[in-house]
């Protein structure tokens, strides 16, 4: 039974996390109001929690309710998808450090100033992202069609 609560809190967490990137990417595309940006700064607050429960709750499913650490070490496609899980980590750190630094401005009721060329890049960052989960979600399948295990 604690497998499957935890399998589908990962799944759970896995759901919320794209939808809140595609939030994200959704208000980032709008004209920037107080409101939008209050918005998005709870979207990508609601990202890395999100995140962090994917990250946990899948290392508790390989480490101790799963197939073992054993079967998905050996495994390309699961190797690919926790280092996709990474790069978009990455990545997602050059939007959430903008969003962060936009609070101070927020709490003072004004519209945080951004060069329409950093918009841009972190819409295009965010598209990253998004095309990064959909690689994870084709790993993800393969890996547990058993292919790619060596």
């Amino acid at each position: 039974m604690i497998a499957a609560f935890f399998a589908f809190l990962h799944h759970l967490a896995a759901f919320a996390l794209v939808s809140a990137i595609s939030a994200e990417f959704l208000m980032i595309r709008e004209e920037l109001t107080l409101r939008s940006a209050r918005k998005i700064l709870f979207a990508d607050m609601l990202i890395g929690i999100a995140a962090a429960t994917v990250l946990v709750a899948g290392l508790l499913r390989v480490f101790f309710f799963e197939k073992g650490a054993d079967y998905y070490g050996h495994n390309a496609f699961f190797i690919a998808k926790v280092s996709l899980f990474v790069v978009i980590a990455l990545l997602s750190v050059y939007p959430t450090r903008e969003f962060l630094s936009w609070r101070k401005n927020l709490n003072e009721g004004r519209l945080p100033a951004m060069a329409a060329g950093k918009l841009q890049s972190i819409r295009g960052v965010i598209h990253l992202e998004l095309a990064g989960i959909g690689l994870i979600l084709l790993c993800a399948a393969l890996m547990a069609k058993g292919i790619g295990s060596f």
